[in-house]
C-alpha cells in the first residue's frame, strides 16, 4: 500500500500466540524479502521474546492497545494490522478505529461473535470508504471451515452450476503421544474471551446462526434452515461431538461468507452442521459417547447462560473469570509440533450432486495452525487486498484462490466430487 513502510505488523507480539505468529513472519521474510514488525506494549520484553524465538529481521515498535496515540503511529506505518491482543471485545476497538483512519487492512482471531456483530455495524460502512478490509476470526475457528465451505460452493457451481443445500464438516485431532495436560486444550485466551461474550449485554447473538446476515429475511431464512445443533450424533462408525470450545463461531462466519460470496443472492440458505469426530472400534463406543455426551452438555449449558438474563449472565460470567485460566496461559512448546489434525466438508447440491473438501495441517490447531495462518492471511491481504473493503470474512477476504498459500504454513486443501 502507497506510503506503507511496513506489509505486515503483528501486535501483540509477546503473547503465547503472538511470538508463534512473528516466527512465522520472520521465516517467511527470510524467504520472500516480506517487510514486516512486531509490536507490544514493552520493547525490552518484545525483544527479549523475538530472541527467544529466533525471529529476527523485523521492526520492532512499542504500542499499546489502550493508547490511542501509538495505535495511530503504528497504524500509519503498516499495510496490514494483526492483532493478537484480546480478549478482543475489550481491547479490539481502538485498535481497529486506528486502522480504518490510518487506511490498514485490519485481521484478528477473535472468536466473540456479539463483538463481530458490533464491529460490523459501526465499522462496515467506514472501512468500506476507506478503502480497507476488516477481517476477524482468522485463526483455527474460523479460517479453515470457512475456506472449506466456500471451496465446495465454488466448486457446485463450477461443475454443475448449482447451489449447496446440505453441508456437513467433520474435524479430528491427532494429540502428540504422552499424558494430555490441561494447556492442550482451551488456553488463557480463549478461556477470557469466553468471559467477555458471557458478559456482553447482545451475548445471546452468540447462539444465532444469522448473528452476522445483514438482510433480515436472508437471516430468518437462516435461522429455519441451519439452527446451531450441540447434540451428539453418529456418522458410520464415528461419534460426532459439538464443535469445542464453542459451536456457536463458525456458523455464523459461514452463513456470512455465504451471503457475501452467493452466485444468486435469492438462492435459500443451506442446512450447515459441524463437529469433532471421534473415532474408534465398538470396545471404545461407551468412552466415545460419554465424552461426546460431556461436551454436548458442555455446549447445552454455554447456550442457555447466553439465552439468560443480565442478572445471571454476570454472575456466570464472574464465576468464570475466577475459575478459568487467564491470558497468558498456553502449552508446553514442546508439545506443539507433534499434533496433527484434518476436517473433511461433505456437502450436497440442490439438484442431488456431491462435493467433498478435505483439509490437513500440522502442528496444534490452536497455537500453532493458528498462528502461521494468521500470519499467512496477512500476507495475502498485503499482496492482494480484498476489493471494495469492509467488513468480511475470512474466506470472503481471502477467496479460493489463496487455499494452496496456506500450504506454507501447513494447511493443505483439497476438493474432489
Amino acid at each position: 500500500m502507497e506510503g506503507k513502510e511496513l506489509d505486515v505488523v503483528v501486535l501483540g507480539a509477546t503473547g503465547v500466540t503472538g511470538r508463534r505468529v512473528a516466527a512465522y513472519l520472520a521465516e517467511r521474510a527470510a524467504e520472500e524479502g516480506v517487510r514486516w514488525g512486531a509490536a507490544a506494549r514493552d520493547s525490552s520484553k518484545l525483544a527479549r521474546v523475538l530472541a527467544e524465538v529466533g525471529a529476527g529481521g523485523g521492526e520492532e515498535i512499542e504500542a499499546d492497545a489502550g493508547d490511542p496515540a501509538s495505535l495511530a503511529t503504528l497504524a500509519r506505518r503498516a499495510a496490514v494490522v494483526l492483532n493478537l491482543v484480546g480478549p478482543y471485545t475489550l481491547h479490539a476497538r481502538p485498535v481497529i478505529a486506528a486502522c480504518v483512519e490510518a487506511g490498514s487492512h485490519y485481521l484478528d482471531l477473535t472468536g466473540e461473535i456479539p463483538f463481530v456483530r458490533t464491529i460490523l455495524r459501526d465499522f462496515d460502512a467506514a472501512a468500506r470508504e476507506a478503502g480497507i478490509a476488516i477481517v476477524q476470526t482468522c485463526g483455527f475457528e474460523a479460517l479453515p471451515p470457512d475456506l472449506a465451505v466456500l471451496l465446495a460452493a465454488e466448486a457446485a457451481r463450477e461443475r454443475w452450476g448449482e447451489e449447496l443445500a446440505t453441508v456437513d464438516l467433520e474435524v479430528r485431532v491427532k494429540a502428540p503421544p504422552g499424558l494430555p495436560r490441561p494447556s492442550d486444550g482451551v488456553s488463557g485466551g480463549t478461556s477470557q474471551s469466553m468471559v467477555a461474550v458471557t458478559a456482553d449485554p447482545d451475548a445471546a447473538v452468540a447462539a444465532d446462526p444469522a448473528a452476522l446476515i445483514e438482510d433480515p429475511a436472508r437471516a430468518a431464512r437462516v435461522r429455519d434452515a441451519s439452527p446451531i445443533e450441540v447434540g451428539v450424533r453418529r456418522a458410520g462408525p464415528a461419534v460426532i461431538a459439538p464443535m469445542a470450545p464453542a459451536a456457536f463461531i463458525n456458523p455464523a462466519v459461514i452463513q456470512r461468507t455465504a451471503e457475501l460470496t452467493a452466485a444468486d443472492g435469492s438462492a435459500p440458505p443451506f442446512r450447515y452442521r459441524e463437529g469433532f469426530a471421534l473415532d474408534g472400534g465398538a470396545a471404545t463406543l461407551p468412552a466415545r459417547l460419554a465424552i461426546a455426551g460431556a461436551l454436548a452438555a458442555t455446549q447445552a449449558g454455554m447456550r442457555r447462560t447466553l439465552l439468560a438474563g443480565p442478572g445471571t449472565r454476570r454472575r456466570v460470567s464472574s464465576l468464570l473469570g475466577r475459575l478459568l485460566p487467564s491470558s497468558g496461559f498456553g502449552p508446553d512448546p514442546g508439545r506443539l509440533e507433534g499434533w496433527r489434525w484434518s476436517l473433511r466438508v461433505e456437502a450436497a447440491t440442490r439438484g442431488g450432486q456431491r462435493v467433498s473438501v478435505s483439509a490437513e495441517a500440522d502442528g496444534h490447531p490452536g497455537y500453532l495452525t493458528t498462528a502461521r495462518i494468521l500470519g499467512e492471511a496477512g500476507l495475502v491481504v498485503a499482496a492482494e487486498p480484498p476489493p471494495g473493503g469492509g467488513c468480511l470474512t475470512p474466506a470472503a477476504a481471502l477467496g479460493s484462490a489463496s487455499a494452496p498459500r496456506f500450504g506454507r504454513a501447513g494447511l493443505r486443501f483439497g476438493v474432489a466430487g
